[in-house]
């Protein structure tokens, strides 16, 4: 992207190092050198036999040391990190052990986060990951650190609608949007970018580290590979900073958020324009960043058990309603052939829609009611199909779910034990705090936490060091069969105080 990109303006004023731009090229004032040292790789991991891929997928490096303890996060553009994509389940296992074996580094010291775009990448991801990882390491130089928070509201909402019944169903391509007369409300987002900027002591930019939630699943309107929004936000802050500076999309809770227009079938699925805004939200919180004097390294691990669910009581009950719903179903006199034309004739004009005015006028005069009723007839029959159809929906929706039920009954039976172990990680760099979780929290729970967190403001990220699928609140977990969140889910709802807990108490530990 050129200078002459309308994004430039954003970068008219850097308070931190006092920036000018000067016949078109971005020049900085020398900062003071800080305590810590910093370098970054980038690796494509794009799989080459999936077709072209726009933009491509790239697994991205910030190392950061402060002279006694090397910390690396890390960023891909995967789905996740295990169980689900192309990662499988000894990757990060593999990886630390190689990081350990070749180039020193303390496993415990190295975390990963997967963007969760659906890309597909390459076979040997595992290799060049520790590309990316020696890259980093290699370039280690001083820097100046500070934090800021942007903000996003465009391009995402809650995929979760709340209904008049008291459930909750969520918006899917696996099956259709509830009935607009049973929409209650829709749920909460959370527009808040946490940016972490890490500049070279000459001022030229270094590292960006921006975490957000949001759902990047969008795709390309050519359907191609991609590494999608998050993809496209990083490409275009990297060009805009230029000097080789790396971006780094760290997912928040994004469990039960999805970009906006996904379901629209009026509009290409296009991820591009709502990724340039995520970038433009970032860089505008970039500029107003300040170096840090001082700045504390701090990271550190904690294992956690975590109750898995007994689903056997959920799936009898979703079996149970998928019966009651399928005997709902009535015979009925249309079909797809007859009911459409009576849809747009009653649609184009509910008072003569069988025949002009002056015909039902006549009836009305001769005390015939013929037209009326066959209207009245007509309505009901319309009535009783759209009953069937939107009963089908709901069946599609609980059939979906109650497979997912099925698959993690499956998968918790086999694991023999009532618990699931995690990795929670707590990591600070200067007053950027962010701490990690392995599943798909839904944003409730990252507000949660931002609210309850002793240090404001403190960043929460999911799907990081290992995957566990959906983590939805206990709440949520109470609507199981009617979203994915809920039944995409291997716990038992008594995990969200346990985890909120343990998490609280390490967030304490950073300061």
């Amino acid at each position: 992207m050129p200078l002459c990109h309308p994004v430039v303006p954003l970068l008219s004023r850097w308070l931190s190092v006092g920036v000018v731009i000067l016949a078109g090229v971005l020049r900085a004032l020398p900062a003071e050198a800080g305590p810590l040292k910093a370098g970054v790789g980038k690796v494509d991991v794009s799989r080459a036999d999936a077709g072209p891929c726009k933009p491509p997928l790239y697994v991205r490096t910030l190392a950061v040391s402060d002279g006694e303890t090397t910390v690396v996060l890390a960023s891909i553009d995967a789905v996740s990190i295990g169980q689900i994509g192309h990662i499988g389940n000894q990757y990060l296992a593999r990886v630390r052990q190689r990081l350990k074996d070749e180039l020193g580094l303390d496993p415990s010291r190295f975390a990963i986060n997967a963007s969760h775009c659906h890309g597909v990448i390459c076979g040997d991801v595992e290799e060049r990951t520790v590309e990316a990882v020696r890259q980093a390491l290699a370039r280690l130089e001083p820097v100046t650190v500070g934090t800021a928070v942007g903000h996003e509201d465009r391009i995402m909402e809650n995929r979760r609608i709340r209904l008049k019944n008291g459930r909750e169903a969520d918006v899917r391509h696996a099956y259709s949007m509830p009935a607009e007369e049973a929409v209650a409300g829709v749920g909460p987002v959370d527009p808040q970018i946490g940016v972490l900027r890490v500049d070279r002591v000459d001022g030229r930019p270094l590292a960006v580290v921006y975490n957000f939630a949001v759902h990047p699943i969008l795709g390309v309107p050519s359907g191609s590979n991609t590494a999608d929004l998050t993809g496209f936000s990083s490409q275009v802050i990297e060009e805009v900073l230029g000097n080789d500076a790396v971006a780094l999309f760290v997912q928040g809770c994004g469990g039960d958020i999805n970009p906006v227009t996904y379901k629209d079938p009026a509009r290409p699925r296009d991820a591009e324009p709502l990724g340039n805004l995520l970038a433009l939200s970032t860089l505008k919180a970039w500029r107003q960043v300040r170096p840090e004097v001082d700045p504390q390294l701090k990271q550190f691990g904690v294992p956690l058990e975590l109750p898995r669910a007994d689903l056997a009581d959920r799936i009898e009950a979703q079996e149970a309603e998928l019966q009651r719903l399928l005997k709902t179903l009535r015979g009925t006199t249309l079909n797809l052939k007859t009911f459409l034309p009576l849809v747009m004739r009653y649609r184009l004009d509910p008072d003569f829609p069988s025949q002009y005015s002056p015909a039902y006028l006549q009836e009305r005069v001769l005390g015939r009611p013929d037209l009326d009723a066959l209207d009245v007839s007509n309505r009901a029959a319309m009535e009783a199909y759209v009953q069937n159809i939107q009963t089908m929906e709901e069946m599609t929706r609980v059939q979906t779910n109650l497979a997912l039920l099925r698959m993690h009954h499956a998968q918790n039976v086999e694991a023999g034990k009532r618990t699931l172990d995690v990795e929670l990680t707590a990591l600070r760099i200067g007053e950027f705090r962010l701490l990690t979780f392995p599943g798909e929290l839904t944003v409730r729970i990252g507000l949660n936490l931002k609210d309850k967190a002793p240090h404001k403001p403190t960043f929460i990220a999911g799907y990081t060091n290992g995957y566990i699928y959906y983590a939805p609140t206990a709440e949520q977990l109470l609507n199981v069969g009617n979203a994915q969140e809920d039944s995409d889910c291997l716990l038992a709802p008594e995990w969200q105080e346990i985890f909120e807990n343990k998490a609280v108490e390490m967030l304490k530990r950073l300061d």
